[in-house]
């Protein structure tokens, strides 16, 4: 039998199969490097947060017990158990009793905004000129749920109606399902991918947008219309990029702001008459009311909704005043003036923030019951209130203040 001698390697072959090798290592390192992997960062916590026990009263008296840089939330960002604030990159779950930081998840791109739904919070990142990164995080650990890439205008902010999450623009909105999958868009997308496929894409500006009821209604100013408009849209279309309008009609204003919207009605503020209209999904005016108008940017930050359907339950800021409107009609029910911001539930009364502290009103008759003084060191921005359990949050600006 004839053995085949093995081939010898020579110093070339030696040296070619490490130039391989090295540029193989290389490239991975070089993907490594600029990979979003290596740029992000996630600490969850070792052990998921506990939820707060819901307080039975309003307490006597309370004082700060932590306060936080947040500029990425525009009012007190709850994901389940956890407060979560935003600053620069970064996005912390706070214990909300104590701020201590129970998970932490970075990156080396800056925030366009901070929101919360699905008891999670959700993270969009600026990338280039657009708001395209979009991360959910797990509101009790931090641990890393649905992804997405959107292309969303900076200043877009997060509005949920208990079902999806819309992300507002000046140009473009749209609408996501809790695996943040695209339900609707409307307006011009920063990248059309098929520019020539015949969908109706209106080309506005939109001042405002409200969400409510599997609703998105939005106020936009088009090149064709003698005045504002407000449209209302399906949440969720059979086809998520051909819009599905509800009801479209021109306003009396040039000047109109979004409140709230529902099933069968939205609400409008119409600025430059010192007016809140009330429209029926046909188009027509139902109701109109006097108001006290303040300038106050219309984030949705100024409209809080309480997750039931008693009578009361929308309290709308006008910038000068608080106005508790009937959940179902969007009607006035009462106003309290000369507030600082929305109210919000604590046990069986609201808290309405004012220049001396929190007054305590009956959410039936809108009556101040009594005020809890708080020290704001003489800071009378407007105030966006929030309660978990014991712990009253309120937004001021680019912070974030936790009293008990």
């Amino acid at each position: 039998m004839t053995l085949v001698r093995p081939e010898r390697r020579t110093k070339g072959d030696i040296a070619t199969a490490l130039v391989l090798t090295i540029a193989v290592l290389g490239g991975a390192v070089t993907l490594w490097w600029f990979s979003s992997a290596r740029a992000t960062e996630l600490s969850t916590a070792s052990e998921p947060v506990s939820p707060a026990a819901p307080a039975r009263t309003v307490p006597e008296r309370v004082e700060q017990v932590w306060q936080a840089p947040s500029s990425a939330t525009p009012h007190p960002v709850l994901a389940g158990p956890t407060v979560v604030t935003g600053q620069d990159g970064e996005v912390l779950g706070r214990d909300p009793a104590s701020g201590d930081v129970r998970w932490r998840y970075s990156r080396d791109k800056s925030l366009c905004t901070v929101g919360a739904e699905w008891e999670r919070a959700i993270a969009v990142y600026r990338t280039g000129d657009h708001c395209n990164a979009v991360t959910s995080l797990n509101g009790s650990d931090g641990s890393r749920e649905p992804q997405r890439n959107s292309g969303m205008s900076p200043g877009t902010r997060l509005l949920s109606d208990g079902n999806y999450v819309t992300a507002t623009g000046s140009g473009f909105l749209e609408t996501w399902r809790s695996d943040l999958v695209r339900t609707q868009q409307y307006g011009i997308p920063t990248d059309i991918k098929i520019p020539d496929n015949n969908l109706r894409r209106p080309d506005c500006d939109y001042s405002g947008t409200a969400v409510g009821d599997r609703r998105v209604a939005v106020i936009a100013e088009c090149a064709d219309s003698p005045g504002d408009r407000v449209t209302v849209l399906k949440a969720h279309p059979e086809d998520n990029e051909q819009p599905e309008e509800v009801m479209s009609t021109v306003l009396s204003s040039e000047r109109a702001s979004v409140v709230a919207v529902t099933g069968e009605r939205v609400a409008v503020a119409l600025r430059d008459r010192q007016r809140l209209a009330v429209y029926d999904m046909s188009g027509a005016l139902r109701e109109s009311y006097a108001v006290r108008l303040g300038e106050l940017p219309d984030s949705g930050a100024n409209v809080h909704i309480e997750p039931t359907t008693r009578s009361g339950d929308v309290y709308w800021y006008t910038g000068r005043d608080t106005v508790a409107l009937e959940g179902d009609r969007l009607t006035p029910v009462w106003t309290a003036r000369d507030t600082l911001g929305p109210a919000t539930r604590m046990a069986d009364e609201l808290l309405l923030p004012v220049r001396d502290g929190l007054a305590v009103h009956d959410p039936a008759s809108g009556e101040r019951l009594r005020t809890l003084a708080l020290d704001r060191a003489g800071d009378s921005r407007v105030v966006f209130p929030e309660v978990v359990g014991r712990t009253v949050l309120e937004q001021r600006g680019d912070r974030l203040f936790a009293y008990r």
